[in-house]
């Protein structure tokens, strides 16, 4: 199995950057994002491409999240419990990914998230409010919060991703938060479910550390661009790029899983 040559190390540092932007702006991991991206533009193994982002996915959140903190948009009750049933879950999907088969899951993924961004785009577009308020860490229902962990945690593991727009949308759809608030909550989780899926992933040998070390050199600073954008922009244009990414995304995973 080859590992990155060093005229791919351009591409990878472009990827990074790219991708580090979106994961501070939009409060996702970026896995999403860099694992087709490496595949199409660096010539990347599918199977590093796959787990190799994870690594830097936790340095470029934790940059974002610098940002989120300061200005106080953090639910303790929601990063706290989300981390608390995310984490085994993702730990699992992570063993799981060895033995079961993907390209189904990740098309069901994709089109859910993009059913999510129209869903929200509708909305948006009709100047229905989806969550003007803060939400507190008592209004936050338990049961409803530990289920999403719990599934959003699997699929992160077993996809070798972050999670960042699962429970970004999670939070905007089913919690009520203002965007902002559900992002800066998503990218901390995103940085805690990185974590367990990145040493999962390592001990299984699905990692290249070169690839891991390049995103993260360009990915780290991006993101903390990302988050200072997002913060400034206002929020129905923030809420209506969001959408719009979901979609985007969505529709560009089914193809790419379906391509490949």
């Amino acid at each position: 199995m080859e590992f990155l040559q060093q005229s791919q190390y351009l591409s990878v540092l472009l990827i990074g950057l790219v991708v580090g932007y979106l994961s501070g702006l939009l409060g996702k991991g970026g896995s999403a994002i860099s694992t087709p991206a490496l595949q199409i533009f660096a010539g990347v193994n599918p199977f590093f491409a796959l787990a190799s982002p994870l690594p830097a996915s936790i340095t470029s959140t934790l940059s974002a999240t610098a940002v989120y903190r300061k200005e106080k948009l953090f639910n303790k009750r929601v990063i706290l419990l989300g981390a608390a049933f995310g984490v085994p879950a993702t730990i699992i999907g992570s063993w799981l990914s060895s033995y079961l088969p993907g390209k189904s899951l990740m098309i069901m993924t994709a089109l859910f998230i993009m059913a999510t961004g129209l869903s929200l785009m509708y909305s948006f577009m009709r100047g229905k409010p989806v969550g003007e308020v803060r939400v507190e860490s008592g209004d936050v229902p338990a049961g409803k919060l530990i289920i999403a962990a719990l599934f959003i945690g699997f699929l992160s593991g077993l996809l070798a991703n972050a999670g960042g727009i699962l429970f970004s949308s999670f939070f905007i759809k089913k919690l009520k938060m203002p965007i902002k608030q559900a992002l800066a909550c998503a990218v901390v989780l995103s940085a805690v479910l990185s974590v367990p899926g990145a040493l999962t992933h390592w001990w299984l040998g699905h990692i290249d550390w070169n690839i891991a070390l390049l995103l993260s050199l360009t990915a780290l600073p991006a993101s903390y661009l990302g988050a200072k954008t997002a913060v400034k922009m206002k929020t129905p244009a923030l809420e209506k790029l969001f959408a719009l990414t979901l979609i985007v995304f969505g529709v560009y995973d089914i193809f790419f899983t379906i391509w490949k």
